[in-house]
């Protein structure tokens, strides 16, 4: 009776969430406080019985602090079954961990870009969902969905979670609107700001802005000479490379910087934070989706419990709030909300026209050469 009596109430708060009569920070805490006065058995709890945790690893910082609280204590507190988070600076540092690891070592990962759900892929690393343990799939914006089935052949191996960009960022004490819209991407080479300019140290990022600095699309530069000396003039006049959404809001906080690129959710936590600094897309910006990625080897119906849980539009949405990034829900689907629709890179229409994403085959067959050609720039050559 007791499993009865516990689904009965999380029908009934969902029901008064639904009906507005909660907003959806008060129905989370309703919702973690029955699962523990009730024992954790809920509608979520028919999956995964024998499994005592899931790890989960991420991006740090402000993101991570907004998985935790909207969607892995409040899982917790739902099922039992514990979310032990790590964190990583950068998709080649985790790829790497999970090369070394056993298998069943790493469970889900919030990946970056299709090129990363590629390249798993391709080296047998990937699962395959049972989508019907994912109903809260049906809310999420399908073109997210499609890019990731035809990497795998029609299955999937991740769930879409949210989306943004990786504009240029600038102390507005310093540089105007005008003019950053005026140089764009080659603001980042200009001497003018010498010292005072820094850029994450991601070989694709570099070379996707070098070839906009070079008038070349990123999805198909031709000339990589012109590319490499960019990134080498870029590397002369920056105070540093970050690694870390945290370094990135540090620099700009700090001033220690007046321009780099940088993450859109970031930014704006910085705005939000009440420091002047302004946020520029420029034409063929890097836009980018991130994925939930559940590896090989990894207790499934656990993880897709975990995943569906953290779909579910009310989680979602408490998550994207949190970390400042648009969730992958279809605004014509689900409604949002007031802050969503204020995020940097949101797409009201739900079709993500305006966004340039990384084109996975071209990127992945040129990163064996590309990261190893960086690295030695990066030291100096």
């Amino acid at each position: 009776m007791k499993k009865m009596d516990n689904t009965t109430r999380y029908e009934r708060l969902r029901e008064r969430y639904m009906n507005g009569d909660l907003d959806r920070r008060t129905f989370l805490g309703l919702l973690g406080a029955a699962g523990a006065a009730y024992g954790v058995v809920t509608p979520y709890r028919a999956f995964a019985q024998d499994v005592s945790q899931v790890r989960f690893d991420g991006w740090g910082g402000v993101v991570s602090e907004a998985f935790r609280q909207y969607a892995f204590d409040p899982y917790t507190a739902e099922t039992g079954i514990e979310v032990v988070d790590g964190t990583f600076g950068g998709g080649d540092e985790y790829l790497s961990r999970v090369k070394a690891s056993q298998t069943g070592e790493y469970n889900i990962a919030h990946l970056s870009g299709v090129f990363d759900y590629a390249r798993y892929d391709n080296l047998g690393l990937s699962s395959e969902l049972n989508e019907d343990n994912i109903p809260n799939l049906q809310y999420v914006i399908p073109k997210l969905v499609d890019v990731f089935r035809k990497v795998s052949g029609g299955t999937l191996s991740c769930v879409p979670y949210d989306y943004g960009t990786t504009g240029l960022a600038y102390n507005r004490a310093h540089i105007s609107d005008e003019e950053m819209q005026e140089k764009g991407a080659k603001i980042l080479i200009d001497e003018a700001y010498k010292g005072k300019i820094a850029g994450w140290s991601d070989w694709r990022t570099r070379i996707w802005f070098a070839s906009l600095q070079t008038g070349q699309d990123p999805n198909a530069a031709e000339d990589m000479d012109a590319v490499w000396d960019a990134i080498r003039a870029h590397r002369d006049l920056s105070l540093k490379y970050w690694t870390s959404g945290a370094e990135l809001m540090s620099l700009l906080a700090e001033e220690e910087i007046y321009v780099t690129e940088g993450w859109s959710g970031r930014i704006y936590a910085l705005q939000e934070q009440g420091h002047d600094i302004g946020y520029y897309d420029p034409p063929n910006g890097y836009g980018w989706q991130e994925c939930l990625f559940v590896l090989k080897g990894s207790p499934m119906e656990a993880a897709e419990e975990l995943l569906n849980f953290m779909l579910a539009p009310e989680t979602s949405i408490a998550v994207a709030e949190g970390q400042n990034y648009p969730p992958a829900l279809d605004p014509n689907k689900v409604e949002l909300g007031e802050k969503i629709p204020t995020l940097p890179a949101f797409d009201p229409t739900g079709t993500l026209d305006g966004l340039t994403f990384a084109d996975p085959e071209y990127w992945n067959s040129h990163e064996a050469d590309w990261s190893k050609t960086f690295g030695r720039v990066q030291k100096g050559y």
